[in-house]
């Protein structure tokens, strides 16, 4: 019989107990030990316990990423309960509905944080860097109570009908991605960047893939950080591993970063990678073990790997590879039947890392979850793909309308149907445009109800305060009718490839520009590709998003030798509001003893 998988919980003691004075969790303000990590998290554990957290539980986690947030979460597990990671960028409607969705009784939280997200306070408990703000005490401590099949965390994802569908992973399937024997290898000696948000499946691995293995994790704990800022944390961390999303791979190799020549391993997955991009990358730095990642969290964040060579950036799409650990995946037809190498297909996944299903969804679980023959239970991930005849798999886009941008997967429907939630909107479609590409746009496409004025501006900010930022869309387009294909349904592709009206509404505006808004307007006209010169242009009402800013902070720094934080540049999001700050950096910089005398 197979030997069950550990909890983390388990994993961690046995890296405690084997190296208790070895590095754990670093985020530059602070750092713990393996054996400090256990004794922190066993300290919560029993204040968590005392608010009768347990087995059944499910408690939120509103933390900036922090040595806090590992001691928080690992806390949360050794009472038994479920992790519910909150992303503190999403609006106040879209924690509660997820709160309430998973029937969590108490968040865990930054103080800040838990103010800024409107939770009444008797379900609250705070965090500080000795553990929390809990007047009771402690008590003894409690013995874990982890189990390998029960739910360690609750992702919530995009959902068609409106609703966001929380997916439950168990301990078991954690447990495999980051023990895998052939996965991505990682050592003692290594260090791995915790730098995704903690409500994205990535952190999964960025997190917990190390301390399973005597590595350290170094936390980046910038709340948003610039591209800059990451190459700043791998090099002052000595970072030697880190994943990161195909879009932001793309941008950083266009840019020919220095991080390729720090790390040693890279892991790139979200979208499809450019063989053009992963090819330059790996010309100029050979010795990178540059790997191209594919997995659904439904199948607990990486389902497949390939280690990319130079060949795989000939001709043709970049391989997602083969499944690794206790996965397992099967290439079918519509009758369910395998397809012949060359052939394409769908995906369906099986094995160690599948998720429990949906959350309070029996009727979707039983729909995407089903039971196969020589596959067992298995899941259908709607993805194409095509077996070559090495068994490598190559991804070949969707079976329905679910998309990628940025790393993000997003439901179209969900955003849909906020939108026919407001009364001027008679009908919407949304699409993206340029899909794969650096500004590829979430665009909605929206009919006006008859007698309507439908203002773009209006829409995009109250949809703001109901949906995440990244199901928000960064381009608009009103239309008369949606238009219809043959069978009568919206056509789709033909509005994802109808021209972008973006440069005919955003006429250039005529205004006197300070140097320094020049400097700023010249930086976002490349970016978004078209004249930018209103001092009080937005940059995400102009169809700017955090990867485009990204560009503009890269740029503002090498124009102007100051930098703007990408917390500070989206917190400002005007050319006059830009400028202002860069001022500001530019006078410090000047007030500073030792600078050069003008």
């Amino acid at each position: 019989m197979k030997p069950a998988l550990p909890t983390l919980p388990a994993l961690v003691a046995r890296q405690a107990e084997q190296h208790p004075t070895a590095l754990a969790v670093t985020d530059g303000a602070s750092c713990l030990t393996y054996r400090e990590l256990l004794d922190a998290s066993g300290r919560l554990a029993a204040v968590l316990a005392a608010r009768g957290v347990g087995p059944g539980s499910s408690v939120g986690l509103l933390c900036a990423r922090s040595a806090r947030f590992a001691v928080a979460q690992l806390a949360i597990w050794r009472t038994g309960a479920l992790v519910v990671p909150l992303d503190p960028a999403y609006p106040r409607p879209r924690i509660a509905e997820m709160t309430a969705d998973a029937d969590v009784r108490l968040v865990l939280g930054d103080k800040a944080l838990l103010a800024e997200a409107g939770l009444p306070a008797e379900h609250t408990l705070v965090l500080t860097e000795r553990g929390t703000e809990a007047a009771e005490a402690t008590g003894a401590a409690v013995p874990d109570a982890a189990e390998p099949d029960a739910p360690a965390l609750l992702y919530y994802t995009s959902g068609s009908t409106g609703r966001p569908k929380g997916v439950l992973v168990p301990h078991r399937a954690v447990a495999d991605l980051v023990t895998a024997p052939d996965a991505i290898a990682l050592g003692p000696r290594d260090r791995v960047l915790f730098h995704s948000t903690p409500s994205f499946d990535a952190a999964t691995f960025e997190l917990w893939a190390p301390l399973a293995h005597g590595a350290a994790t170094a936390i980046s704990p910038a709340d948003r950080p610039s591209a800059e800022e990451l190459v700043r944390d791998v090099e002052r961390f000595g970072v030697t591993t880190a994943f990161i999303t195909t879009a932001l791979f793309h941008h950083l190799a266009a840019r020919q970063s220095r991080i390729f020549g720090v790390l040693r391993t890279l892991a790139v997955g979200g979208e499809a990678l450019a063989p053009d991009h992963a090819g330059a990358v790996l010309r100029a730095f050979p010795w990178l073990e540059l790997y191209n990642v594919y997995g659904p969290t439904e199948a607990t964040t990486f389902t497949t790997a390939h280690r990319i060579t130079p060949a795989d950036c000939e001709s043709g799409p970049v391989p997602i590879g083969r499944a690794f650990g206790g996965s397992t995946t099967a290439v079918l037809d519509e009758r369910l039947a395998p397809v012949d190498a060359g052939t394409v297909g769908e995906l369906w996944i099986g094995g160690e890392r599948l998720a429990h299903g949906y959350l309070g969804r029996p009727e979707l679980t039983a729909e995407r979850f089903r039971e196969l023959p020589g596959l067992g239970r298995a899941y259908r991930s709607g993805d194409l793909v095509r077996q070559r005849t090495d068994g490598t798999l190559e991804f070949h886009g969707r079976t329905d309308d679910q998309v990628k941008v940025r790393g993000f997967r997003i439901e179209p429907g969900e955003v849909e149907q906020a939108l026919l939630q407001f009364p001027e909107v008679a009908e919407v479609a949304v699409v993206v445009r340029r899909a794969g590409q650096a500004d590829a746009a979430l665009t909605a496409c929206v009919v006006p109800a008859e007698g309507a004025a439908t203002a773009v501006e209006s829409l995009r900010t109250r949809l703001a305060e109901r949906l995440p930022a990244h199901l928000v869309p960064t381009a608009w387009t009103v239309l008369a009718g949606l238009p219809l294909n043959g069978s009568g349904k919206v056509d789709r592709r033909a509005l994802a490839a109808a021209p972008d009206p973006a440069a005919a509404e955003h006429a250039p505006a005529e205004a006197e520009l300070t140097p320094i808004q020049q400097v700023v307007a010249e930086a976002w006209s490349r970016a978004l590709e078209r004249p930018i010169t209103d001092p009080a242009a937005d940059f995400l009402a102009e169809g700017g998003h955090s990867l485009l800013a990204m560009w503009v902070v890269d740029d503002l720094r090498e124009d102007l030798g100051v930098e703007l934080s990408l917390a500070d540049f989206l917190g400002h999001p005007t050319v006059a509001g830009q400028a202002e700050l860069l001022e500001r950096a530019l006078r410090a910089a000047d007030d500073t003893p030792g600078a050069a005398q003008r």
